[in-house]
């Protein structure tokens, strides 16, 4: 494969990486409120919930998400299996 389609492979896995992680964070967040939480709220603190838990879970997906991301790049010469998207270093 050239670093172009590494590239591209790269970025679609990360972005489904990210939504599967968001959607599981969100999920898990939603169980443990309605198991332990939701009995002891009032009716509006229960409205502002649902809310709360989907900016949670974005946060919580952004944090592992960049977590990954550090790991993965200290262990993979990005220059040699990636091609820049924006341009490359020191081309001018």
């Amino acid at each position: 494969m050239n670093k172009k389609a590494n590239t591209a492979l790269f970025i679609l896995g990360a972005t489904l990486f990210n939504i599967l992680v968001t959607v599981l964070s969100f999920f898990l967040l939603l169980l443990v409120y309605v198991q332990f939480i939701m009995r002891f709220l009032s009716e509006g603190a229960q409205a502002w919930s649902f809310p709360v838990i989907f900016i949670a879970a974005i946060v919580i997906s952004f944090v592992v998400y960049r977590f990954v991301l550090k790991l993965l790049l200290k262990k993979i010469e990005t220059e040699k299996y990636f091609d820049p998207i924006f341009g490359g270093r020191g081309r001018h």
